[in-house]
């Protein structure tokens, strides 16, 4: 269940959200502020997964609100003015609802901030690899499951919260994960960390020059803290 915190300045619409929320079981509700202020000090005593936030607010916008986090709950903008959107999704924003929101755009957005809530708190599972291990993973993007056989995988590289996946078998892939969860679903013979951004396999190495591996006459950069154990890896 998803604890969620309510912030508009406007009664109507927290009444409608409050309303939208008691509908949906895997919500409950936390608190509902006016400002942003208030909704601050609701996140100083309260654990919070999800927050609706209107973007124009007196003193204190949304906007301003989830950029002054230092970590930031999923979140979803709701307000009458679409010209936000662009801002609202340059946040990683869930998702973005104007008003009048309607139940089942609301309900559309609470349904992907479930998928990501519970793909950010999947427990890790230590994968250790055998002959009879999986040779393939699946990963998340978008709304579908999709399977990558190890030895189609190029390189993984890492874009804030997201991971993108190069493949032979695949364009690339998007998936909302981090490398400590990649890495223990990979054979470490197979693959290995070179900088805090990649993550490549060996396989597909076609040669190192300098701080740089070449593949696909793509150049990923080795990172220093990385270089030793690289080094040793490939026998240099």
């Amino acid at each position: 269940m998803m604890k969620c915190l309510i912030i508009d300045d406007e009664p109507l619409a927290v009444e409608l959200l409050e309303d939208f929320v008691s509908k949906v079981p895997a919500l409950k509700l936390v608190a509902s502020c006016s400002n942003a202020i208030e909704a601050s000090t609701i996140l100083q005593t309260n654990e919070v997964d999800l927050i609706f936030t209107d973007i124009e607010m007196p003193d204190f916008s949304g906007i301003e609100f989830v950029k002054s986090l230092d970590v930031k709950p999923l979140f979803i903008f709701t307000t009458a003015y679409s010209h936000y959107a662009v801002e609202g999704f340059n946040l990683n924003a869930v998702d973005y609802l104007v008003k009048p929101i309607p139940f089942h755009r609301f309900l559309k957005a609470v349904n992907r901030a479930q998928e990501l809530y519970l793909l950010k708190n999947e427990e890790p599972k230590q994968v250790v690899q055998t002959q009879n291990s999986p040779n393939f993973i699946f990963v998340k993007s978008d709304y579908e499951n999709i399977k990558l056989n190890f030895e189609d995988i190029k390189y993984f590289e890492g874009l804030k919260d997201y991971i993108k996946i190069f493949s032979t078998s695949h364009k690339p892939i998007l998936t909302l994960s981090n490398f400590k969860k990649i890495e223990e679903k990979l054979p470490s013979d197979a693959f290995i960390r070179v900088h805090r951004s990649y993550i490549v396999s060996l396989k597909y190495i076609n040669s190192v020059q300098r701080n740089r591996i070449l593949i696909d006459n793509i150049r990923i950069p080795i990172g220093q803290n990385y270089k030793d154990e690289f080094i040793r890896r490939i026998g240099g």
